[in-house]
C-alpha cells in the first residue's frame, strides 16, 4: 500500500485556547469594574449590536483586575509566537495591545468582522451564561479561504467553511486577527460579559 513519506498542513489557521485558573474572584472584579465604567460612559458602537462596547483602551486602565488581564494576555500571545514556531527575536519587537470590554443583554451579539492591522486578536470571557440547548454566546470562525466550495463533498474537517466555540467563564480564545468572527445573540436573561483585545507587533526602538 502506497504510504505518504511526509504530511504536512500548509496555511492552517492556528486557534489557542487558555484556561486561566480559580478565576471566579478575578471576573468578579473584571465585571465589577465593567458596570463602573458603564455607568460613567455610552459606550461605542463597533461590531456590536444591541450590547454595550467600552471606549478607548481598556489596557490603560489602572484597576489591579485589568492590569493582572492584560499580563495574562500578554504571557498568551508570547506563548503563541513560539507555538507556532516564530524566529524573530523577541528582544526585537514591541507589542501594543488595545482592549475593551463588551456586555451583551439578551438579544445583543457581534456582527462578522476581522481586526485589521493586528497580528493576534483574543476574548477572554467573564461571564457566559448557561444555556440547555441553542447557540447562544457562541463566537463562530469562519474559513478565510474563498476558493474552496468544491472540497466541502468530502466533509474534511480542514475544509469546513466555519468552526464554532462555546468558551466557558475564565477561558481566553487566541486566534489571528486576520480571521473573520462574529458572535451568537445572546438568549439567556442574564448579560454576556467578554473583553476582547488586539495584539499588533513593531520593530523595537534601538537605544
Amino acid at each position: 500500500m502506497l504510504q505518504p513519506v511526509k504530511y504536512e498542513k500548509l496555511f492552517s489557521t492556528p486557534v489557542f485556547r487558555f484556561q486561566v485558573p480559580e478565576a471566579e474572584a478575578f471576573n468578579a472584579a473584571l465585571m465589577e469594574e465593567g458596570n463602573r465604567m458603564r455607568a460613567l460612559s455610552e459606550g461605542a458602537s463597533k461590531s456590536n449590536r444591541g450590547g454595550w462596547h467600552s471606549e478607548g483602551n481598556l489596557f490603560d486602565n489602572d484597576a489591579p483586575c485589568v492590569v493582572q488581564l492584560r499580563e495574562l494576555a500578554t504571557q498568551a500571545i508570547l506563548e503563541a509566537n513560539e507555538k507556532i514556531g516564530a524566529k524573530a527575536d523577541p528582544a526585537s519587537l514591541a507589542l501594543k495591545i488595545f482592549a475593551w470590554m463588551n456586555a451583551n443583554p439578551k438579544g445583543g451579539f457581534n456582527a462578522p468582522h476581522t481586526h485589521p492591522g493586528a497580528h493576534w486578536s483574543g476574548v477572554y470571557y467573564v461571564a457566559q451564561p448557561e444555556i440547555e440547548e441553542g447557540n447562544s454566546g457562541m463566537i463562530e470562525f469562519l474559513d478565510p479561504r474563498t476558493d474552496l466550495p468544491n472540497w466541502r463533498i468530502l466533509k474534511a474537517a480542514p475544509f469546513r467553511m466555519k468552526k464554532k466555540l462555546r468558551p466557558e467563564p475564565g477561558e481566553m480564545i487566541l486566534f489571528p486577527s486576520y480571521l473573520a468572527h462574529w458572535v451568537y445573540p445572546n438568549e439567556a436573561d442574564e448579560e454576556r460579559w467578554s473583553i476582547a483585545f488586539n495584539g499588533t507587533f513593531r520593530k523595537a526602538k534601538k537605544g
